[in-house]
């Protein structure tokens, strides 16, 4: 209800209070003083005006009511609406912790393949190694099955490890552990007294020449493989060629011990 509503009920209220009163005085006037035709209409006028107040008051209390009515609709409906407004909030609120939550496992994932990728990527890509005192590059695969072979090799089982090597030496033929798998392919071999087989190794790992560290050793090898063989006339040759291009190694020394005991 507005205020000028409220001070229109108050006046018309007070108005009305005093036509009662008067209605009340002149009732008792008219029961004693007058009785002519003049009281009488204004008797009858006062009564017009009071219903006439009293109709008045009566529809502004009308519109009072509807206006409160209409009031209150409109508050509950304002309620409704800042009720919704939450929920609209409190569930964009939600989705955007959503979105939140799937922007941070759409970048897990974005590192995580980027990282496999890289990982692949290396993978394809030739890494420097360092073998036997040879450095070289040497592609993953390589790698992988190079220490594979060398592993079975370590736990004894030499017969096996033979065919590990040999399908090695034809996959990569120009690998750069080439030297070294057929050092320790021979070596595999002397151990199961396969000793043709073992020169044959050891002679192709020296017949690639270079400086690898192995060469001394594959000499004195094919040496021992040779007197297993009964061929002491191809053991002492191998023996001096050692002593001579490899002077001062272990081997070199090992074989003059064993030049003294073939005379």
């Amino acid at each position: 209800m507005s205020q000028q509503s409220f001070l229109s009920l108050r006046r018309a209220a007070r108005f009305a209070g005093v036509c009662l009163a008067l209605l009340g005085c002149l009732g008792s006037a008219e029961a004693g003083l007058f009785d002519d035709e003049e009281a009488r209409k204004a008797i009858l006028e006062l009564r017009q005006k009071v219903q006439e107040t009293q109709s008045r008051l009566e529809e502004e209390t009308r519109r009072s009511n509807e206006d409160s009515a209409q009031l209150r609709r409109s508050l509950i409906e304002l309620q409704n609406q800042l009720d919704a407004a939450r929920s609209d909030i409190a569930r964009l609120r939600g989705q955007n912790e959503q979105v939140a939550r799937d922007l941070s496992e759409v970048q897990r994932l974005q590192k995580d393949a980027t990282q496999s990728l890289d990982e692949r990527l290396r993978k394809l890509e030739p890494a420097r190694v360092l073998v036997d005192g040879r450095e070289f590059l040497a592609d993953f695969s390589e790698k992988r099955d190079y220490d594979a072979a060398m592993n079975i090799f370590r736990k004894g089982d030499f017969g096996p490890v033979q065919l590990v090597f040999v399908e090695f030496l034809n996959r990569y033929p120009k690998t750069g552990y080439r030297q070294s798998a057929l050092f320790w392919l021979g070596n595999a071999q002397y151990a199961t007294r396969d000793y043709k087989d073992a020169v044959a190794s050891f002679r192709a790992l020296v017949a690639m020449g270079g400086e690898h560290m192995r060469l001394p050793e594959a000499l004195l090898a094919i040496a021992n493989c040779l007197l297993e063989l009964k061929d002491s006339k191809g053991a002492r040759k191998t023996l001096e060629d050692l002593i001579a291009n490899y002077p001062g190694t272990e081997a070199a020394q090992a074989a003059k011990e064993r030049l003294v005991r073939l005379r």
